[in-house]
């Protein structure tokens, strides 16, 4: 379980251009199911997320996992809980160019000192799993949207993450690409892992696999209801 208390986010504080990107949320999220934090650009999606996946921290307020507390934590404890815990969809996908598609699945799992064999079974049995197999040893800047979304998604579970943050997963795709994203994120949850989406797209609002929407605006949270 991941709570937050009185979470707030300012950057540049002290300066003239501070921005305040999150004004004291206080948010409990349970284990399981698709959660999706929803309003316009700027409402602070995106910001949420980054403080609840670690890479970045709370300027004031607590974050906790599992009742640990996160916040305070330092960068070398983070990166571990980050590395072990949370696997994450970037809008712009991230692959990297040049390497192969199996290559960029591979990467976020190096650091854990994996047997190499073991680690390169993994990865093709989740690109076959999402129907990439063919696709393994081809340059990622080869795929298409849709290739490279589900690309990401394989990386994003190579290390086996309790818990799945994607940032606007459907942003870049078409609406039967974006269907077809929400089923993957659909099946994802219903084996146990908690599934995080920031979006402002109305598909993904009224996506039948949606538990639960979060309402932002501002950088303060606005509404909650369960689907």
């Amino acid at each position: 379980m991941i709570e937050l208390h009185e979470v707030s986010k300012v950057f540049n504080q002290g300066q003239p251009n501070e921005c305040r990107a999150l004004c004291e949320v206080s948010l409990r999220l349970e284990r399981g199911g698709i959660t999706v934090f929803k309003g316009p650009s700027g409402s602070g999606k995106t910001t949420l997320l980054t403080l609840i996946g670690c890479l970045a921290r709370p300027t004031a307020g607590r974050i906790t996992l599992d009742g640990r507390l996160l916040s305070n934590l330092p960068e070398r404890f983070l990166t571990e809980v980050r590395r072990h815990t949370f696997g994450f969809v970037f809008q712009q996908f991230n692959l990297i160019r040049g390497l192969t598609v199996l290559d960029n699945v591979m990467l976020p799992a190096y650091p854990l000192g994996k047997p190499y064999r073991e680690l390169r079974s993994g990865a093709r049995a989740l690109l076959d799993r999402f129907g990439l197999g063919a696709k393994a040893d081809s340059r990622v800047e080869w795929l298409s949207g849709g290739e490279a979304q589900r690309t990401a998604l394989a990386r994003a579970l190579i290390n086996d993450p309790a818990v799945l943050i994607a940032d606007e997963p459907t942003a870049n795709l078409d609406s039967a690409l974006s269907r077809e994203v929400l089923a993957l994120l659909g099946e994802l949850a219903m084996q146990g892992r908690t599934v995080l989406i920031s979006s402002h797209d109305p598909l993904v609002f009224e996506a039948v696999q949606v538990d639960r929407i979060i309402e932002l605006h501002d950088g303060r949270m606005v509404g909650d209801s369960r689907c």
